[in-house]
């Protein structure tokens, strides 16, 4: 095999994390490793679909679209940093809102404006239509809807108040608020949601099967060495773990719960103005 190519569909934040990575692994294994981050994420994920890349962090939710397609096999998952994540492979989604806004929780939030990252994510799109489902409600909860392309654009949306709340991925969070943390003393987490199952490290069954094991192998004995610990803690990462399949069934349990919610970009109302002067 000429080149590794490794890749992520995950937040930028983690970026570097992933580049180290494919430096790591490429080291271990004596090839050259490639992160592919020149290409739109939605590229990435067709590029993991067609075997042009071996390997991708990818969210729980697109993941369980393609469990039946076996040319996709889970290789590991992350356990984060931090007592909330009780050595699980597990994460949360946290709802922020502005630190000096009056809304204190998710039943307050009816009538505000609200931004989520992009439809194929679960922490954002999918967890926000189950809650409303689980409400018995729909996106007409919400006074106005932004998609915002991404968890730190939509985080930057509730700072700037242009949106009263979003639900962030608590990993992207707190890696946010270790490179700034400035940012904590200006937001609210007025609820959170989770634990879920974490996305996944997903390999594409065109890479030999030697090196898929290989590969595996390493992933689950980072921890145990200085470099290995040295590239985790760049993404807050304690180890890696094996991850099941059916670990995935909690996603598609929501999915099918919240299947009749949609929650899709929509503008506030125009502001009648019938009855003003009366």
């Amino acid at each position: 095999m000429e080149q590794l190519l490794i890749t992520s569909c995950m937040a930028p934040i983690v970026d570097r994390f992933v580049l180290a990575l494919a430096d790591y692994l490429g080291r271990r294994l004596g090839i050259a490793a490639r992160f592919v981050d020149d290409i739109s994420w939605q590229e990435r994920e067709k590029w993991l679909d067609e075997g042009r890349v071996d390997v991708c962090w990818l969210c729980g939710l697109p993941y369980i679209w393609k469990a039946q397609n076996d040319e996709i096999e889970l290789l590991a998952a992350p356990v984060m940093q931090g007592s909330r994540y009780a050595e699980q492979p597990v994460y949360f989604s946290d709802v922020v809102v502005h630190r000096d806004s009056s809304l204190h929780s998710f039943e307050h939030l009816r009538g505000a404006s609200w931004a989520y990252n992009e439809a194929h994510s679960h922490s954002g799109h999918l967890l926000t239509r189950y809650k409303l489902a689980t409400r018995g409600q729909n996106d007409a909860y919400f006074s106005a809807v932004i998609a915002a392309g991404s968890h730190q654009r939509a985080l930057e949306l509730v700072l700037k108040r242009v949106v009263d709340a979003s639900a962030i991925d608590s990993t992207v969070l707190e890696l946010v608020l270790e490179a700034q943390p400035e940012i904590g003393a200006q937001i609210r987490v007025v609820d959170t949601w989770g634990p879920s199952p974490i996305p996944p490290w997903l390999v594409h069954r065109r890479t030999p099967p030697q090196l898929r094991a290989e590969l595996r192998r390493l992933l689950l004995a980072m921890h145990e060495e200085e470099q290995g610990r040295a590239v985790l803690k760049l993404a807050r990462i304690a180890r890696f773990t094996k991850v099941r399949d059916e670990d995935y069934d909690a996603i598609r349990y929501m999915e099918r719960a919240a299947r009749h919610v949609a929650l899709e970009p929509r503008a506030p109302a125009p502001r009648s103005t019938v009855g003003d002067n009366l």
